[in-house]
C-alpha cells in the first residue's frame, strides 16, 4: 500500500519526531480494562498483549454480532475476562483485587449519543456511577499505581467555535452522553483532589479523544460502520449531517496517548495526573461528507449516498480539539493522516470479507502503525 503523507509534519520542529511507546515498560506489567470487548477496548488488548502486558478485562458482551472482540479472539490473548456490569461495586472491587493490577485503564461506558437520548438513565448510571464504581475499586486495591479514565471530546461545553477546545475550557454537554462524560470527568477530578492527592498514592488522570474510527467497529449510528454496511450490502448510504465537521483519527492514534500518558503516570505521578486532549491536527478535522466520498471514491463496486431527512436529535455541528499539551509534555503526535486512515479501514474490511485472519490482520496493522516514519 502506498504511503501517504502524514500532516504532523506540519507541526515542524515544534515538536520533532514523535515520542515512542517503551515496550519493555509493559512486559509483565499487569494491567486491568473496563470495557475491553468494545471497539477501542479490543484494539488495546490486542496492543496491550503484543507488548507483553498481562491484561485482565471487565465488561458486559459485546454489544454488536460480529464485534472484533469475537472475530480476532481477544480472549484468548488475555490473563483473565471477566464478564459483569461496571455498575455491580461488589463485583467489581472482587475482580480487581483478584488481579492486583499495576494499572487501571477504565473504557466501560455507554457510548452513543442517540442511544443516551433513548435511554438517558442508563447512560448516566453506567458513565457517572461506572466511573464512582471503578474508583471506589481502586481505593480498595493496594497494588494500582497509575490510573486513566477514558471519556470523550464531547464533554466540552460546545459553543461551535472554530479553534479546538483545551483542556481548561469549561466542561458541559447538551445531550446526556455528553454530559455524562462531563460529569465523569468531575468525578475523576474530585476522586483525585479528596482520595488520591498525596505523596506517592495513585495517579490518576483522564482522556479525551476524538472521533475514534477504524476496522472492527459495528457500533450502531456511527458514520463509519454505517459507511461499512451499506458498503457490504451495496446500499446507499444515509447521511444524518453532512456538514458536521469532527476531529477524526484512526483509533490507533489515542490508543496510543493513552499508552504514552501511563507510562508518565506510573513513573512521573502527579506531575500528569491532569486531564488530556488526543485529536488529530487541525487540518485533519473534516466534514462528514468528506469522509463518505472518500469511502466511495475507494471502493467497487460504486454507491451513493443521500442526507437523512428524518427527525435526529441534536448534534453537535463543529468540534475541534487543542493537542498542545500532549505533543509536548508527552511527545505524542498523530501519525496516520486521515486519507490513509480512510485506506486502513477498507483494507480491513476487505481481509474481512475474504474470511482472513483478522486478529493477525489486526496486529499487522498496529506494527506499521509503530513503525510508520
Amino acid at each position: 500500500m502506498e504511503k501517504q503523507q502524514s500532516s504532523v509534519e506540519n507541526l515542524g520542529e515544534c515538536v520533532g519526531e514523535p515520542t515512542m511507546i517503551n515496550q519493555q515498560f509493559w512486559e509483565n506489567k499487569k494491567v486491568f480494562v473496563t470495557g475491553h470487548t468494545g471497539f477501542k477496548g479490543s484494539w488495546l488488548c490486542m496492543w496491550l498483549s503484543d507488548l507483553g502486558a498481562k491484561v485482565t478485562g471487565f465488561a458486559l458482551p459485546p454489544s454488536t454480532n460480529p464485534s472484533l472482540f469475537e472475530l480476532c479472539k481477544v480472549e484468548e490473548l488475555i490473563e483473565n475476562h471477566h464478564v459483569g456490569d461496571i455498575r455491580d461495586l461488589d463485583f467489581l472491587i472482587s475482580a480487581m483485587k483478584q488481579a492486583l493490577p499495576d494499572i487501571v485503564i477504565h473504557m466501560a461506558a455507554q457510548p452513543l449519543v442517540r442511544e443516551s437520548y433513548k435511554n438517558p438513565v442508563e447512560t448516566y448510571s453506567t458513565n457517572v456511577m461506572g466511573t464512582v464504581h471503578m474508583l471506589e475499586a481502586v481505593r480498595q486495591c493496594k497494588s494500582v499505581k497509575a490510573v486513566l479514565n477514558v471519556t470523550t471530546d464531547k464533554c466540552y461545553e460546545n459553543k461551535e467555535w472554530v479553534w479546538g477546545y483545551r483542556e481548561t475550557e469549561p466542561l458541559g454537554g447538551f445531550d446526556p452522553y455528553s454530559s455524562s462524560k462531563a460529569c465523569s470527568e468531575l468525578v475523576t477530578s474530585a476522586y483525585r483532589n479528596s482520595f488520591f492527592g498525596q505523596e506517592n498514592s495513585v495517579a490518576i488522570a483522564s482522556a479525551r479523544a476524538g472521533n475514534v474510527i477504524g476496522g472492527g467497529d459495528w457500533a450502531n449510528d456511527r458514520l463509519i460502520p454505517d459507511c461499512v454496511r451499506s458498503l457490504l450490502s451495496n446500499q446507499t448510504i444515509k447521511v444524518r449531517n453532512p456538514d458536521s465537521i469532527r476531529p477524526w483519527q484512526h483509533v490507533l492514534e489515542p490508543l496510543s496517548g493513552y499508552l504514552m500518558l501511563l507510562q508518565h503516570l506510573y513513573e512521573g505521578g502527579s506531575k500528569y495526573a491532569d486531564a488530556w486532549n488526543f485529536g488529530p491536527l487541525d487540518s485533519e478535522a473534516k466534514p462528514v461528507k468528506w469522509i463518505v466520498e472518500k469511502v466511495i471514491s475507494s471502493w467497487t463496486p460504486k454507491i451513493n449516498y443521500e442526507q437523512d431527512t428524518g427527525s435526529n436529535p441534536h448534534e453537535a455541528h463543529y468540534l475541534k480539539l487543542d493537542c498542545s499539551k500532549a505533543f509536548y509534555e508527552l511527545g505524542w503526535q498523530p501519525r496516520w493522516s486521515l486519507e490513509f486512515t480512510i485506506e486502513q479501514i477498507l483494507a480491513w474490511t476487505r481481509a474481512y470479507m475474504s474470511k482472513k485472519d483478522m486478529r493477525a490482520f489486526s496486529l499487522e496493522q498496529i506494527k506499521e502503525y509503530t513503525t510508520w516514519k
